[in-house]
């Protein structure tokens, strides 16, 4: 078995590649990979340390970090979108389920959408406009075909 610096650098190193290649996870997945990362560390200076602890000091970390993360998205998550050419389009890539919840592309990236209008169903390659953000979150509404140009 290799040593435990080496799993930890592993498991840091896949979980900020999943937010390299856009995974959205709402920072869980940053914060998961930088406490692996803080292991490393701890496993290297102190080898006699056992792995339970490890864990266990893991997922404190997560979960501090993640709690402290979610209140200061929640405190700066309401901010104006930078107006830009057409940055007010995106597309639907997902169709979005009952509760509102679904997958838009936005100036190149896919984000996470919510429906404000959760009555009208918007399937994939439907045009909606974003009206602001949440977070992570976009919130966008159905786009009214004669409004399209």
């Amino acid at each position: 078995m290799p040593p435990l610096p080496l799993l930890w650098l592993g498991f840091g190193a896949l979980l900020l590649s999943l937010v390299l290649i856009g995974i959205d996870s709402d920072g869980l997945l940053l914060v998961g990979g930088l406490a692996a990362l803080l292991l490393v560390l701890l496993a290297s200076a102190l080898p006699q340390l056992a792995a339970a602890p490890q864990l266990l000091l893991f997922a404190a970390l997560v979960g501090v970090a993640y709690t402290l993360v979610r209140r200061w998205s929640s405190r700066h998550g309401e901010r104006a979108i930078p107006p830009a050419a057409r940055a007010e389009l995106a597309e639907v890539i997902a169709p979005f389920d009952p509760e509102g919840e679904g997958r838009v592309r936005w100036q190149g990236q896919s984000w996470a959408a919510r429906n404000l209008e959760p009555s009208r169903l918007l399937p994939s390659g439907s045009a909606v406009t974003v009206m602001g953000r949440e977070g992570t979150r976009l919130q966008v509404m159905p786009r009214d075909p004669e409004n399209a140009s």
